[in-house]
């Protein structure tokens, strides 16, 4: 890491920087829209907290990323492929998860439900799959670690202002022009991202290991679709052995799982509290915003000072922490003040928004610092795809029931209690995550490889 001041403004004017951060906008851009902010738009228009539930299934597109990285890893970008495997696939993922969201501003979910999940689930193969590849660009393309950290928490600080844009400001964007037209801007803003994918510079070393696997391929095709079906596992589980590499799924898996659980009910929760839509966008764009960026900085000094064992157990912890307060909410029937000093008074619901961004923000980087670590050059794509869809593959299954669970909840209680019962039970499953990371933290050397 670059230690003078001069050092720090060189590293982070590096044209790969900004392209990530414009990148990792793009990434971001889709995953609520077809998640929280779905769930929002539905609930508005009358339709059912089960059935909105079960929607966000749609998110488990996310969750098979391991099947969209075989084949960005193997199979050259159809018509675009002059730009190279990755920007080719980054171009035309891009173009799919805009199309994607230009249909859902098409439709009214009241009387077109069916063709609403058809273009949701058209933006989320094209937004998992978009994931996929600028994730491998991103392993592949940096110099080094220093490199990929720079990249990396310029990633996580580009995906997380997509989530205040599409979390936050769609909110004040509907309530001016309505949802059909907000979604319609947002699906036009995958334009960037197609503008980031045409500046990029393809990975000169990660090309010469494709180009080579190509040509395997075409001489031995059975052996080419075994390597890039089976070979990425084999690949990943010689590097760190069974156990190791079976713990370090488990981790994953677990780690953002409360955070899962509780989102398709996060908007329904706020609305049933009395909170309206331009008081969630104002805190949400400002001291909301302020938290995510105070816990990348965070996690940031966390790694190079503490390291990544401690940032991870960290990390973990917080987020459980953070849930659990919004149960808080529910018990008082509503937002309260907390203080009041002369004309400025802080919320409950403020505070706790605020704390909640800092702990999703500082796991996230830790999180996402450790996966990007374990892939090897050849199969960064699937690799890193399988650590995701270890990631999401369980929390976007479950999170399909929260609605149900809300109900059952609900059924004998007064007031908002089933849905602070709610959150104490998602804050609750963020217990497994704390104990496997100290049991890796135990087991796991304090320097994590750099990506071979």
């Amino acid at each position: 890491m670059p230690h003078a001041i001069g050092d720090v403004f060189k590293a982070l004017a590096r044209p790969n920087v900004g392209l990530m951060l414009i990148l990792g906008f793009s990434s971001g851009l889709p995953f609520m829209l077809i998640g929280n902010t779905l769930a929002f738009w539905l609930a508005e228009d009358g339709i059912k907290l089960a059935v909105i539930g079960f929607l966000s299934w749609i998110g488990l597109t996310y969750s098979v990323k391991f099947l969209w990285g075989a084949v960005v890893d193997r199979l050259p970008a159809p018509v675009l492929g002059f730009l190279g495997r990755r920007r080719g696939w980054m171009v035309i993922t891009q173009l799919a998860v805009g199309a994607g969201l230009l249909g859902m501003a098409s439709v009214d979910p009241r009387t077109q439900l069916g063709a609403l999940v058809a273009f949701g689930l058209l933006t989320g193969v094209g937004a998992a799959a978009q994931d996929t590849v600028i994730d491998a660009w991103r392993i592949e393309t940096a110099a080094g670690p220093e490199e990929l950290g720079l990249l990396t928490a310029s990633y996580s600080l580009g995906y997380r202002v997509a989530l205040i844009a599409t979390e936050a400001l769609i909110l004040l964007l509907a309530t001016a022009v309505g949802w059909p037209a907000a979604y319609a801007v947002y699906g036009a803003l995958m334009l960037l991202g197609v503008a980031a994918a045409l500046l990029a510079r393809e990975p000169a070393r990660a090309d010469a290991v494709m180009e080579a696997k190509g040509r395997l391929a075409l001489a031995k095709p059975l052996a080419a679709f075994g390597d890039a079906v089976v070979g990425p596992f084999i690949a990943f589980f010689h590097t760190y052995g069974w156990a190791m590499a079976a713990l370090m799924l488990g981790m994953i898996t677990f780690y953002h799982l409360c955070d899962y659980m509780r989102g398709p009910m996060s908007n329904p929760y706020y609305a049933a509290l009395g909170i309206g839509k331009p008081t969630i966008a104002w805190v949400r764009a400002t001291i909301g915003l302020g938290g995510t960026l105070a816990g990348i900085a965070l996690a940031g000094v966390s790694l190079v000072r503490l390291g990544l064992r401690f940032t991870l157990v960290l990390g973990a912890v917080l987020q459980p922490l953070g849930i659990g307060a919004f149960a808080l909410l529910g018990w008082h029937g509503g937002d309260f003040p907390l203080f009041t000093a002369g004309p400025v008074t802080l919320t409950a619901f403020e505070a706790i928004m605020a704390f909640d961004a800092l702990a999703i923000g500082y796991s996230g980087v830790a999180l996402v610092s450790f996966m990007s670590s374990l892939t090897s050059l050849g199969y960064t794509a699937t690799q890193y795809a399988l650590l995701t869809s270890a990631l999401t593959w369980t929390g976007k299954t479950l999170k399909g029931f929260s609605g149900e669970i809300v109900q059952t909840l609900q059924q004998g209680r007064a007031g908002l209690d089933g849905y602070a019962l709610f959150y104490l039970l998602s804050a609750a499953i963020g217990l497994p995550a704390i104990l496997l990371c100290l049991i890796l933290a135990a087991r796991r050397p304090a320097a994590v490889p750099a990506p071979a």
